[in-house]
This record gives C-alpha cells, structure tokens and sequence, in this order.
C-alpha cells in the first residue's frame, strides 16, 4: 500500500458521523491538493466497512461514484447519518 493511499485511507476513517468531506479536501490533508481523482480511485476499491466511503463528495455538492450501491445508496447513507446536502 502507498503511503498516499494510506493517508488517504486514515482520513476517511476519521470522518465523523453526519460529517463529510470533498474528494479534494481529503487528497489536501494526504499530502496532494491537485489528486481528487487519486482519491476517488482509491476509494473506489476500498471494500473495508471501516472505512467510510459515504462521506467523501465532490466539491459541488453531489455525490459522486460509491462501490457498494451507487450515488443513491450513498445519498441514503448520508441522510441517515443527518447530514444536511443541498
């Protein structure tokens, strides 16, 4: 494992519930403010429950990409989690 994707891996692991974070706000805090897509490619093979995926979006807004069901399962996800998206 890289040493960004592990970076990458821990900050997503400490998002808190009802939190979310910007696929650019992550690669920020790893080490690489232009590597957005990085991180979105990293956590698109990322199968681990403890790492929660669901709160990483784009920074307009939407969704974005989510291996275990797609923008609307992690739409549903993040709801539930109070989260308030526009």
């Amino acid at each position: 494992m890289t040493d960004f994707r592990t970076k990458v891996l821990a900050i997503v692991k400490g998002i808190k519930r009802g939190k979310v974070m910007t696929y650019a706000e992550v690669a920020k805090r790893a080490g690489n403010g232009k590597a957005a897509r990085a991180v979105g490619a990293i956590l698109k093979t990322n199968y681990d429950p403890q790492i929660p995926c669901h709160r990483v979006i784009r920074s307009d807004g939407t969704m974005g990409g989510y291996n275990r069901g797609g923008g609307k399962q992690k739409l549903a996800k993040l709801k539930k989690e109070g989260v308030k998206l526009t």
